[in-house]
């Protein structure tokens, strides 16, 4: 085999290939799309985790009141922006000391959300909280969780300019109480998912078997370019051309293998 022109050959590996690696890129959104992103709320007691929780509903879901520890339990609840589903965790306030025995299982359950949720918001009173309070916690979420970002509270309460008292950090600063800033807010969480990188309009991969189907697509289009890259004989690039080609055919659906087959079968329960 031998190709008329190997530069368009070349050209069209590396545009198939960029198609590719965004159909790869859509696949954390349409995980989210199809199974919804969760997000814990997390911050010291009275901070307003729970305001916010009920300010995001538009409904009094948690309990508030100005008794420190209230939330005891985490309270979960879904809302729909943009047309992502987020599961709003409400967690119990982090603190170091309490002598609530409760209180306490619930500041455990609380740690353990930051680990597990695919995003965190950390909020906090911009009245009582430090700088360097929230640096430190700050940095202890980061540890646990990379996608998170920080929320200043009750700015209606806040005689001076939040944003210069917390100067350096790229916190957001709301009243939830009185819903300032809450679009901003819900902003956030979808830039967070989709990251500016991903157009929404485009295809977005949810299918796991696409999703490593077009793994090895990708990997057969690097070994493509390789090739070409080293002048390697044309006999010997349609053997990847050949494999790129069987997987593109195992999304489109234009072949069906025993590989197909044992995957349906080891993935869902099919009846005689």
């Amino acid at each position: 085999m031998e190709f008329a022109d190997r530069t368009k050959f070349y050209e069209l590996i590396n545009d198939a290939g960029s198609v590719t690696k965004d159909l790869l890129q859509s696949f954390q959104l349409g995980n989210v799309i199809k199974n919804g992103v969760s997000v814990a709320i997390i911050g010291k007691p009275n901070a307003g985790k729970s305001t916010l929780l009920n300010t995001l509903l538009n409904e009094n879901r948690a309990i508030v009141s100005e008794i420190a520890g209230t939330t005891r339990d985490t309270v979960e609840e879904i809302i729909n922006i943009d047309g992502i589903l987020f599961r709003l965790i409400d967690t119990a306030g982090i603190r170091e000391h309490s002598t609530d025995v409760i209180e306490l299982i619930g500041i455990e359950k609380s740690r353990e959300k930051i680990e597990q949720s695919d995003e965190v918001i950390y909020i906090f009173d911009v009245n009582t909280e430090t700088p360097a309070e929230l640096k430190a916690a700050i940095e202890l979420i980061a540890e646990k969780n990379t996608n998170y970002f920080s929320v200043g509270n009750k700015i209606d309460l806040m005689g001076a300019d939040a944003a210069e008292k917390f100067a350096g950090t790229d916190a957001l600063y709301i009243s939830a109480k009185e819903k300032d800033h809450i679009d901003q807010l819900k902003q956030r969480l979808v830039d967070k998912i989709v990251s500016g990188n991903i157009n929404t309009e485009n295809t977005i991969i949810t299918n796991a078997r696409h999703y490593e189907a077009l793994q090895q697509v990708d990997k057969s289009l690097t070994d493509i370019k390789a090739g070409l890259d080293n002048s390697i004989p044309g006999d010997l690039l349609a053997l990847d051309i050949r494999r790129c080609l069987h997987y593109i055919s195992e999304i489109t659906g234009d072949i069906s293998n025993e590989n197909v087959l044992d995957y349906i079968f080891s993935k869902f329960c099919i009846g005689k």
